[in-house]
């Protein structure tokens, strides 16, 4: 009898495994990613297509022992059966390939998993923050930084970012303001397509590049009072006409992901909203790939008080449309049973698994699982020089020169004693910027450092005061330094006995960020005060920011002669401004956002609507549209950035002066280089819809040029106005093109003068 049972055991066994060989074996043999989709989703349970679309953070020490109580064990036994789709932040080709082996050699159907990370502006070598990557108005290089973030993630086994984001906004007191393209739809609808076809290149199965993600979806950019995780309330017309655009061009770029916001929109949790991920972004615009949550977006909108417990959320989100729920076991612990209630349909369930397993296909993990886990490849792409040679030219092209009076810069490369006064001159980890999660800490070149490699100036350093005091981090508050000034006769004296001063001052990295919104943007701390101390010793002074939002330097930019925007620009920073003060480059960022006055003016920028009131009376009166204590103007112009040499615009001109619904109008623009150094210039060019169904911006970008030219020398620059160009999502809520009249703006910043009209009949 014993004998029997164990030969029946055996064949069991064997029936079993023969099993999961010809499930895996008919995962591998299908011929379309369609077909072998459906062949697995036939293969599944409904608690492992559940499991498909449940996302854990790397929850334990992937190398080391298995858990053994707790969450993380629980985690980890859903893991081995085949409960879990996805995990985040876990990296390194050793660490990527502990876990896929579990889920591809230890589950019942052996299905990939895809391994994401917060890939923002690079991996181990960074570029600089999105922000400031914005600030170069040249898409090309926006392109390729993202195409080397994702080579040099991809060769450390991950294969998903969660970028870009394409969040516009108009606050900058809101900390993820350095993650994002800046304040402009139309620019952050170009710079979203870049990011986009730089992680995922023209195969996502090749093994440099990786799936993007267009995050957040939608409207996080305007939370109230620039506070994190706040509520957003906006007009059908603001979030048509600016907020998703550029979600859109990212959608028509062909990115694989998408990831919900945390804000509720009009009351409706993002998470939850079906209009906009069901009805907009799966219906009319006919998305592919699969939305994510944000992490724990679900299960927090218990706390919103819109969902009363999980079974509610868990039903909310996916009724909407989320098809990966990240870290909050929401999906995993409560749709089958909803299923089984009637609850959820199990078509909803199918829908997205389909989309989840369609991304795991065009990545290449059904045929090679481990194909992103080659040590080889991990060791001699990441930190390579190559990839620092890339993200160096990203660095010196995001830098914005502010003002240059008495023409201080660039400087000259023998015979000067410069004092460099600053805690971030001398820092090696706020350049990094914030969203560095597997960059090494104080890794990035240091002002300093990047200056002494100019041999022929003598250089004294002094720290003068800390912008921070205790730890800094990505987790833990920052405490302000509010009195410390210990340093600064040190720093005073320093500067009175140098011909030049270049004062580093900004953020620290790590005051910027998410949860990092601040109610004050000036120089944080006793800065201030060191600037005022300094140029008083001495009139030559250099201010050079280092910050991740617009900064409110009304001070500064009235006294100090020659300001240098740098933003935190990442590994290469310190190398990419010397290189800048000294005019091996020639700076030629433009801001992609405006830099207030003060607080009181936020939210400002350019692309306003005009007021029943917008001039002030011939006779003085107060009654118009504007501040007592400062003008309505901002400190420094979208669009603004100066260069080391000058240009000119003149001779525009146009084809003709209307055009119906099948022509168009070609214009011309002639742009000259009028200085004594090559450079190159943004031309930018603007329309004003002068009357519409719904009150028009007094400016809206709708093109740019970025051109290189010697001294004296001209290029014609030309673009073209169609209906598609003036097509807005009009009073009729619906994109389309409304006859009338038009003015075009032609210039270097969003304030161009140079004009001409036209009109649409």
């Amino acid at each position: 009898m014993k004998t029997i049972k164990i030969i029946l055991i055996f064949l069991f066994a064997i029936t079993i495994m023969s099993c999961n060989i010809n499930r895996k074996k008919e995962i591998k043999t299908n011929k379309t990613i369609a077909q072998r989709v459906d062949s697995v989703l036939a293969l599944m349970t409904l608690k492992e297509k559940i499991g498909q679309m449940n996302q854990y953070n790397g929850f334990w020490n992937v190398t080391g022992p298995a858990p053994k109580n707790g969450d993380a064990d629980k985690k980890y036994k859903q893991l081995k059966a085949g409960l879990v789709g996805s995990m985040l932040n876990v990296s390194g080709v050793k660490n990527v390939k502990a876990v896929q082996k579990i889920a591809v050699e230890e589950t019942r159907l052996g299905i990939p998993l895809i391994i994401g990370l917060d890939v923002i502006h690079g991996f181990k070598t960074l570029s600089p923050i999105p922000l400031a990557e914005s600030a170069s108005w040249d898409m090309k290089a926006i392109k390729n930084s993202a195409h080397t973030a994702a080579t040099e993630a991809a060769a450390a086994g991950i294969n998903w970012t969660f970028a870009p984001m394409v969040d516009i906004t108009r606050d900058p007191r809101w900390g993820r303001v350095m993650e994002s393209a800046g304040e402009d739809p139309y620019l952050g609808s170009q710079i979203a397509i870049a990011r986009v076809k730089g992680f995922q290149g023209d195969d996502l199965s090749a093994v440099n590049t990786i799936a993007a993600c267009a995050k957040h979806f939608a409207g996080y950019g305007f939370v109230e009072a620039g506070r994190e995780y706040n509520r957003v309330d906006l007009s059908l017309s603001r979030l048509q006409n600016t907020v998703l655009p550029p979600f859109k061009a990212a959608n028509d770029a062909g990115v694989k992901t998408f990831m919900n916001a945390f804000n509720d929109l009009n009351g409706i949790p993002a998470t939850a909203n079906k209009n906009l991920l069901r009805d907009i972004l799966k219906g009319q615009w006919d998305f592919k790939g699969f939305v994510v949550s944000d992490w724990a977006s679900i299960t927090q909108m218990i706390k919103h008080g819109y969902a009363k417990n999980n079974e509610l959320a868990t039903q909310y989100a996916i009724k909407a449309g989320v098809d990966m729920d990240m870290e909050s076991s929401d999906y995993v612990n409560h749709l089958e049973k909803l299923v089984k209630q009637d609850k959820v349909s199990v078509n909803l369930i199918d829908d997205a698994v389909k989309r989840i397993l369609t991304i795991k296909f065009e990545l290449g993990l059904f045929d090679n699982p481990y194909k992103y886990c080659d040590e080889k490849r991990e060791k001699t792409i990441v930190k390579s020089s190559k990839i620092n040679k890339a993200v160096l030219d990203m660095a010196k092209k995001s830098i914005v020169l502010l003002k240059n009076e008495k023409k201080l810069l660039p400087l000259k490369k023998k015979g000067l004693k410069i004092a460099v006064i600053g805690a971030l001159a001398n820092n090696k980890d706020s350049p990094l910027g914030s969203w560095r999660l597997s960059a090494d800490a104080n890794s990035a070149v240091s002002v300093i450092e990047g200056l002494k490699k100019y041999k022929g100036n003598k250089i004294n350093y002094a720290k003068g005061a800390n912008v921070t005091v205790g730890r800094a981090d990505f987790i833990h508050e920052l405490k302000i330094n509010n009195t410390d000034k210990s340093e600064f006769n040190k720093a005073i004296q320093t500067a009175k006995n140098a011909d030049i001063v270049l004062i580093v001052l900004g953020e620290n990295a790590f005051e910027t960020g998410e949860g990092r919104s601040r109610t004050s943007i000036g120089l944080p701390g006793v800065q201030q005060d060191l600037l005022e101390k300094i140029y008083k010793a001495n009139k030559n002074t250099v201010l050079i920011l280092m910050n991740g939002r617009p900064l409110t330097i009304n001070w500064a930019a009235k006294n100090i002669p020659a300001i240098l925007e740098t933003w935190q620009l990442g590994t290469q920073a310190g190398n990419a401004i010397a290189q800048v003060v000294y005019g091996d480059y020639n700076p030629s960022g433009k801001l992609p956002i405006t830099f207030p006055k003060n607080v009181g003016q936020i939210p400002i920028y350019y692309n306003h609507l005009n007021t029943g009131r917008p001039d002030k009376p011939d006779d003085n009166q107060v009654w118009w549209s504007h501040y007592s204590d400062v003008s309505n103007a901002p400190l420094y112009p979208f669009g603004y950035g100066l260069s080391y040499t000058t240009f000119s615009y003149s001779n525009l001109r146009k084809s003709n002066e209307s055009f119906n619904e099948n022509g168009k109008i070609n214009f011309k623009i002639d742009v000259k280089n009028t200085g004594t150094r090559e450079g190159e210039e943004v031309v930018q060019w603007y329309l004003h819809d002068l009357f519409g169904s719904l009150v028009r911006p007094v400016r809206e970008l709708k093109g740019f040029n970025k051109i290189s030219l010697k001294p004296n020398e001209t290029k014609t620059i030309s673009f073209t106005v169609d209906k598609k160009t003036i097509s807005y999502f009009t009073a009729n809520k619906k994109w389309e093109a409304e006859s009338g009249d038009f003015k075009l703006f032609v210039g270097g910043n969003s304030n161009a003068k140079l004009s001409t009209d036209f009109s649409y009949k």
